[in-house]
């Protein structure tokens, strides 16, 4: 081990990790939205919108907290609950606010992901996703 816990690995490892997701917090921020509220706006991006079982995988929210976070949506403007796909379940779909906010957020995700990819080069990014997926890996159990 590393002399402090500062120096090690996983401390790094939790750091950048922290700095990151603070870093993609700032444009839900400015807007007035809340941590996991871009999981929403992400997961509605296809124009038709999504159902409510469909948001539920994709965020990995149980059906109450996903309730309220979609009436806080709702209430904000971002989105619209209505019936969606051939069978008309319950869902939701962007409202035009949500649709560019949404596009925001993923314009401030890939600058990110720019300046990291620009900083580190092509070979030492591929070899930073590669051992990242490892440590992932090694700690999902």
């Amino acid at each position: 081990m590393p002399k402090t816990p500062t120096a090690s690995t996983l401390y790094r490892l939790i750091e950048a990790g922290h700095l990151a997701r603070q870093a993609l917090l700032a444009p839900l921020s400015a807007r007035g939205l809340e941590p996991g509220d871009d999981a929403i706006l992400l997961g509605l991006a296809p124009a038709e919108g999504a159902t409510l079982a469909d948001l539920s995988q994709f965020t990995g929210l149980m059906d109450e907290q996903l309730d309220t976070i979609l009436r806080r949506l709702e209430d904000k403007g971002m989105l619209l609950r209505l019936a969606v796909g051939p069978e008309m379940e319950p869902g939701a779909r962007l409202s035009q606010q949500g649709h560019l906010t949404r596009q925001a957020i993923e314009e401030h995700w890939r600058q990110l992901e720019e300046t990291i990819a620009a900083d580190l080069g092509d070979k030492r990014g591929k070899h930073l996703r590669k051992g990242l997926k490892r440590i992932i890996t090694l700690l999902d159990f």
